[in-house]
């Protein structure tokens, strides 16, 4: 019974192995799979365009692209990328909030294949009005008064 139970556990074990040397090869490559916007006012919307090369022998199709927030928005071409081509995915920040951020947008393309990018920076907060408080003035209307 102990030398049937190793028998199909290594055979088991041979055929996981196979799967995963013969799976398809990656026929997608990102010019850059991180990009930093640096330090960017809070409430002004940033974008960044990360290009695609399709790699394989066939045409590729970008089927969707996820992001890991409401705050970041894709926008891609649905039309087939030649072997050899390229296309640009955009990627939007809203920069709504102050802070760093760090978001992963993961690019699925011939159904059910995918490449993850990765965008950073850090938010600061604008000021309230069109230019910053200036405490001189202040302290002279205090003096006039």
């Amino acid at each position: 019974m102990k030398k049937l139970f190793t028998l199909f556990s290594a055979i088991a074990i041979a055929v996981v192995l196979n799967a995963q040397t013969t799976a398809a090869p990656e026929v997608i490559s990102v010019k850059e799979t991180e990009f930093n916007f640096g330090t960017i006012p809070q409430g002004k919307p940033v974008y960044h365009f990360f290009e695609i090369i399709n790699t394989g022998k066939d045409p590729m199709v970008i089927s969707n692209v996820q992001t890991s927030c409401g705050c970041t928005t894709p926008e891609w071409s649905k039309e087939p990328i030649a072997p050899g081509g390229t296309s640009k995915v955009r990627v939007g920040y809203n920069a709504a909030g102050e802070g760093h951020f760090d978001k992963t947008i993961t690019i699925m393309y011939n159904q059910n294949l995918s490449k993850q990018v990765k965008i950073t920076g850090t938010v600061w907060k604008a000021p309230v009005g069109s230019a910053p408080e200036n405490s001189s003035i202040s302290l002279l209307k205090q003096k006039n008064n």
